[in-house]
């Protein structure tokens, strides 16, 4: 066998990391990962790319300052070590705080155990002395469970590291994704199990699939009734959506939504039966019935017309309960409508030839990866539009690596330059018309995908900001547009349109009303008869039946809010309505998240209006979207795999409960910890296809098998499946930057040409 060559790159002395550090530093050997040199003053050490940082910081104890480092530079490198360290112990303040949740002991009775079994023996922890013991053998320890050592408090290195070879062994021949580890009910699985001591005995497959599923369920239901008293307070919005497994039975999921977040209640088999809108209202009733219709305020669905026939019927039998349409569903077909106008469509598949064509080869797939340091330019959303609105932003982020990249001497000498898509993908990066085109669009976008991302986050109750949202990104269209009406029109009718008895409802443009952001910005408000009209139905609706309550929101109690009298007209209230962000919500009443979100507006200040109050506190404490519903999908699929086809809808219907659930107070604790961004974080990789696949012919045969064989099921959404009036085909003559590099207006006017 002839030996391999040995002209390989030496490594780097840049280490492949973000840490600031290595912007004043090298490796000294590449080899040796804590032997540094700062590129400053040219200074050697050991200790790392910290003892960098402490370097370049002026940071006493450890080594000499560095004497060419500005201000700005030791500023930098302070805040890093102070970020570091805030970070470790946020960490480790989140360990204790699961450790301290580990109590294996506290159902039991000790005392007739030791009456009975004679005096417990205290665990043993392991100490210095015990690495010269017997090593850790679980097998031994199976064979003869008298073996007295804690594995989890193993103080020896050694020991350690032997009990994380076993663990990750076990991880592997599973196939269990690593991000597994980083679970927080693995750690506190972890810690049980080292309070047990040597011997545990796992469960059964049976013992999991029965008793202690049936005992985790009812552990969920148990938590869960935190949200059910908010209900009664403050109300809830009913969910449903239907979704087809792998054996295609279909199943019908429903969720209910409030302040604290969407939780998972029951699923359906529905293989049998035809999704009629007589068998979705039925569905449906069925739960208001046992949740109790006083705690609903509205059923949020897709507006699909099966589920319109539902609304029907349940507004004959339940009118005070309002059935919307889910927002989210709305926005996505409203942006979907605007890509397909010439001008953008034509940008947008310019932008797919391109991502097609780097993925399509692997060689242009390693290249840009190597430009754009391991990064990806097509990014996946829950959507097919937010795959491709993130996928044009990703690009024009990307953009002087990738234009380094065809510009290279590595791109000329590749086989796939000399090819026709290959000169046509280079032409598209080097020409500045594209990337002006790109920005266009991305401005044109970004102040509905701004909408999207709220319609579909769960930090503060959507409701009461969607129209106003709408409005706003409207005026920041139309200044992108210069306000040139043959740009913005188009835009408009397809956002009207789209609207139209969706997002313009009584509840929408009530909610909008009754925000004091909006109103109290724009008293124009009232003169808006869409607006009051709807405010007024809105009225009617909630307080169905009672005339007298009727009167008081409408004629009497309103007067306060609109002429800001009493608490309205408070200095305090104005202040608190003044800026809208992730803090402000207009409504709050939950103790949990008062931590969380300042503007407790209608709570503090309508104790004067109560019959308003009542019914604004519950409008704009709700959703706006049933896309919390929809994220049940990826637990289905997640539990019901290939491997797992057999399992009943009963036994899916639990683990989903388990597991949906369990993923619900997560993200809470998230929101609350305000440590992530929570409001965008549903990446969907069925959404990518044809950014990646498209009609390539030319692909590389095991790429393309491997997209084939691991492309999901997709879920499109068409304005076919919904129902709505005529759509008009609408033609947008956008006229962008010609293909030269000089500045040009983002639009042209016709008028003075």
């Amino acid at each position: 066998m002839n030996n391999p060559p040995t002209d390989a790159a030496p490594p780097s002395l840049k280490r492949n990391s973000n840490d600031v550090g290595w912007e004043f530093g090298v490796l000294c050997d590449p080899r040796n990962s804590d032997k540094v040199k700062c590129k400053l003053c040219g200074k050697q050490f050991t200790g790392g790319v910290f003892r960098m940082k402490e370097h370049i910081a002026h940071v006493k104890g450890n080594v000499s300052p560095c004497p060419v480092s500005s201000k700005a530079d030791q500023e930098k490198c302070k805040q890093a070590i102070l970020d570091a360290k805030e970070k470790k112990n946020l960490k480790r303040k989140r360990d204790q705080a699961l450790r301290a949740e580990v109590n294996i002991y506290k159902d039991i009775n000790t005392e007739e155990l030791e009456k009975e079994l004679g005096t417990l023996k205290s665990p043993h922890f392991q100490g210095p002395i015990d690495k010269y013991a017997t090593s850790i053998n679980p097998e031994a320890s199976l064979a003869a469970q008298t073996r007295q050592q804690s594995i989890h408090d193993a103080i020896s290195k050694e020991r350690t590291h032997a009990v994380r070879q076993y663990c990750s062994r076990w991880i592997y021949e599973a196939n269990i994704a690593f991000n597994a580890i980083d679970n927080d009910s693995f750690r506190m699985f972890c810690e049980a199990l080292g309070q047990f001591g040597p011997g545990w005995v796992p469960p059964s497959q049976y013992q999991l699939r029965e008793p202690l599923l049936n005992e985790e369920q009812q552990r969920t239901k148990e938590k869960l009734k935190s949200l059910e008293e908010e209900w009664d307070r403050e109300g809830c919005s009913v969910m449903t959506d239907a979704w087809t497994d792998m054996k295609r039975r279909s199943i019908m999921n429903l969720c209910v939504n409030s302040r604290g977040g969407t939780c998972f209640l029951s699923s359906k088999d529905t293989s049998k039966d035809s999704h009629t809108g007589e068998y979705i209202f039925k569905y449906i009733d069925q739960w208001i019935e046992d949740i109790g219709a006083e705690k609903i305020v509205q059923v949020v669905t897709d507006n699909a017309t099966n589920n319109v026939a539902a609304a029907k019927m349940l507004k004959q039998k339940r009118p005070r309960i309002f059935w919307t349409g889910c927002a989210a569903h709305t926005l996505d077909l409203m942006l979907e409508a605007i890509s397909k106008l010439p001008g953008i469509a034509k940008i947008i598949d310019q932008a797919k030839a391109v991502t097609i064509f780097v993925y399509a080869h692997h060689t242009t797939l390693s290249m840009m990866r190597t430009y754009t340091k391991k990064g990806d330019i097509v990014r996946p959303g829950a959507t097919r539009f937010a795959t491709c609105f993130l996928t044009l932003q990703s690009l024009y982020e990307k953009k002087a690596q990738l234009m380094s990249m065809f510009g290279s001497d590595e791109w000329h000498d590749c086989k796939h330059s000399k090819c026709v898509k290959g000169k046509s993908t280079f032409d598209t990066i080097m020409s500045h018309g594209f990337w002006s085109s790109v920005t266009v669009v991305l401005r044109i976008f970004s102040p509905l995908v701004k909408v999207l991302r709220l319609a579909d986050g769960e930090k503060v109750p959507s409701l009461g900001f969607i129209y106003g949202e709408i409005v706003e990104a409207k005026k920041s269209i139309k200044e992108t547009s210069n306000h040139v009406e043959k740009n913005y029109l188009p835009i408009f009718r397809i956002i009207d349109e789209k609207m139209k008895d969706r997002l313009d409802c009584p509840l929408h443009v009530a909610a909008y009303f009754l925000n004091p952001y909006y109103f109290y910005k724009d008293p124009e408000i009232l003169s808006d008869f869409k607006i009051m009209d709807g405010f007024i139905a809105c009225a009617e609706t909630f307080y169905h039946g009672d005339f007298e309550k009727q009167d008081k929101v409408v004629n009497h109690e309103i007067n306060f809010y609109k002429n800001k009298s009493g608490s309205f007209g408070r200095p305090l209230a104005l202040k608190g309505c003044e800026i809208k962000n992730d803090k402000f919500d207009p409504d709050i009443y939950s103790s949990y998240v008062t931590e969380l979100i300042v503007g407790n507006w209608w709570s503090t200040y309508g104790c004067g209006t109560p019959t308003l109050q009542k019914m604004a506190t519950r409008i704009l404490a709700l959703t706006s979207s049933s896309s919390g519903c929809e994220r049940n999908w990826s637990c289905f699929e997640g539990i019901h795999t290939k491997k797992r086809n057999r399992l009943d809808v009963n036994r899916l219907n639990s683990l989903v409960y388990v597991q949906f659930n369990a993923k619900m107070f997560k993200k809470q604790k998230k929101i609350r910890e305000q440590n992530a961004d929570v409001i965008f974080d549903d990446g969907n990789e069925d959404t990518v296809e044809e950014w990646l696949v498209g009609r390539v012919e030319e692909m590389d045969s095991d790429l393309n098998l491997l997209l084939v064989t691991q492309a999901p099921r997709v879920r499109d959404l068409y304005d076919d499946d919904f129902e709505s009036e005529d759509d008009e085909e609408y033609v947008v003559d956008m006229e962008f930057e010609p293909d030269i590099y000089q500045h040009v207006p983002l639009f042209h006017d016709s008028q003075s040409n």
